[in-house]
């Protein structure tokens, strides 16, 4: 089933089972990785909405969440200039952050945000990413989890979105 958005069409790529089933592995070694910590798990916002959401619930260790809000996209291109929208309240000294990413792509997004955490600092950082395309990387960026690894196409869905939309789609589509 093909999903028209605005002037796009899209194709189905990741089914919400196969997100599910990976989420599991995600949070099960998460669970494991940090099970004498009590991490904070830093939400980027918009598109790491759902993904968090549901990671969490497989995440079965004392956890904090917050969330950040960063942005370098307009329509299905990265502007190549990175707006932090939504500033980040919460004490991380001295504190392990595990930060939950939809998708690195150019890792531009990424590498922004690593610095600002690092002038709060956290005794560690992790990057957890639901969606990884080592193609398209042009910012030196190290995941320690990823749940797929996509070659360099437009995808949608599960909050990734086209222009704002799709976000809500339980699986993942591709640009057809």
């Amino acid at each position: 089933m093909t999903v028209k958005l605005k002037d796009k069409e899209f194709v189905p790529f990741i089914s919400a089972e196969s997100i599910d089933q990976r989420l599991k592995i995600l949070g099960a070694q998460i669970s494991k990785d940090f099970k004498n910590d009590n991490p904070i798990l830093l939400g980027v916002l918009n598109g790491s909405f759902m993904f968090l959401s549901d990671l969490a619930k497989y995440i079965d260790i004392p956890s904090e969440f917050t969330f950040v809000k960063l942005s370098s996209y307009s329509g299905e291109n990265s502007t190549g200039k990175v707006k932090s929208l939504i500033g980040l309240d919460s004490d991380l000294k001295g504190r392990k952050v595990i930060v939950v990413e939809d998708i690195v792509d150019s890792g531009l997004s990424m590498s922004h945000l690593l610095e600002i955490l690092q002038t709060k600092e956290p005794l560690d950082i992790s990057i957890v990413s639901l969606l990884f395309k080592p193609e398209a990387l042009k910012f030196p960026v190290e995941i320690d989890y990823v749940g797929f690894e996509i070659a360099n196409k437009f995808v949608v869905g599960y909050g990734l979105d086209y222009d704002g939309l799709g976000r809500n789609l339980p699986s993942i589509y591709q640009l057809k």
